[in-house]
């Protein structure tokens, strides 16, 4: 049985890391360590990483607005500046309302990536954990802790997230009808012989669109988990290329994934904003065309 890495770690390419996996060759794995099981339930590092990821932004979230003031502090502050700054983005790509409408979620979901994306460059993530001895040091067999992001089964459950509240959304804004006229319905105005093919086109056209739909998840899910987890496995492979620097490798590239990790949270963002923006664009040009009418009406 595999002993508990104790050593805490101090810089950014701890030693205990830089161990014989890099004599061996071996990768990152692809799956989550599990580290035990809860009433039947497996509990992995990825699991335990979103957890604390969550937790992070609950405490900030709850510090941010504790006492919220007038003045704003310096936490408050950034908080409120963070969010405008995000809300006048969506506002940009959905419309105003639309975007106060899905605010609470997409912006959950871009600080909850975004926090998981950079927590997972926190040294101890995936260097303090159970492992092996061996003449070349001690090699993390099983960490304690990995990158939440990293793990294919948290993304797509956002992805699957995001397509449910997608749907409901989309339908409240069109109606059942309404959203089955948008994905099948013949564009145009065109009658007769030449409406007919349009129809059957515009079915077949539908019939495409759905497929694509089912797919969004997976698409989602596979960009953000690839990015990670392909920066996860470039810090792994510098940090190992020279085992004499593996303290100093891997800095210019942690600037880089912190980067990433920024982009590829507004990226899923964007991404959701726009699927939520196209699917109910309808319902906002119907309800802005009866707001129009109903105003007109008053005036006169």
């Amino acid at each position: 049985m595999g002993s508990l890495a104790a050593g805490l770690v101090f810089g950014l390419a701890p030693t205990a890391l830089a161990s014989g996996a890099a004599e061996g060759g071996e990768a990152l794995p692809l799956c989550p360590g599990r580290l035990g099981t809860v009433l039947g339930v497996p509990i992995t590092n990825s699991m335990v990483a979103a957890w604390v990821s969550g937790l992070v932004v609950i405490v900030l979230a709850r510090l941010a607005v504790r006492r919220a003031e007038l003045s704003p502090g310096r936490l408050q502050g950034l908080l409120e500046l963070l969010c405008d700054g995000l809300l006048s983005f969506l506002a940009g790509i959905m419309g105003e309302r639309l975007a106060r409408k899905t605010f609470w979620f997409l912006a959950t979901l871009f600080l909850f990536i975004l926090v998981s994306n950079w927590l997972g460059l926190v040294p101890g993530f995936g260097t303090v954990g159970w492992g092996t001895a061996s003449e070349h040091g001690f090699h993390i067999v099983r960490p304690l802790l990995r990158g939440a992001d990293a793990d294919l089964n948290l993304t797509f459950g956002m992805a699957a997230l995001l397509s449910g509240c997608w749907l409901v959304w989309s339908i409240q804004e069109q109606g059942v009808r309404g959203f089955l006229w948008h994905i099948f319905g013949p564009k145009g105005e065109m009658r007769g012989f030449m409406g007919l093919i349009l129809g059957l086109v515009f079915f077949a056209a539908g019939l495409l669109e759905v497929i694509s739909i089912a797919f969004r998840p997976i698409s989602m899910s596979l960009r953000l988990f690839g990015n990670i987890f392909a920066g996860e496995t470039m810090l792994e492979a510098m940090l190992h290329k020279v085992p004499a620097l593996a303290w100093l490798l891997p800095v210019p590239f942690y600037f880089v994934e912190l980067l990433v990790g920024l982009i590829q949270a507004g990226v899923f963002t964007l991404l959701a904003a726009i699927f939520i923006m196209l699917s109910c664009e309808h319902g906002d040009e119907a309800g802005a065309a009866a707001h129009a009418g109903s105003a007109n009406h008053g005036h006169h």
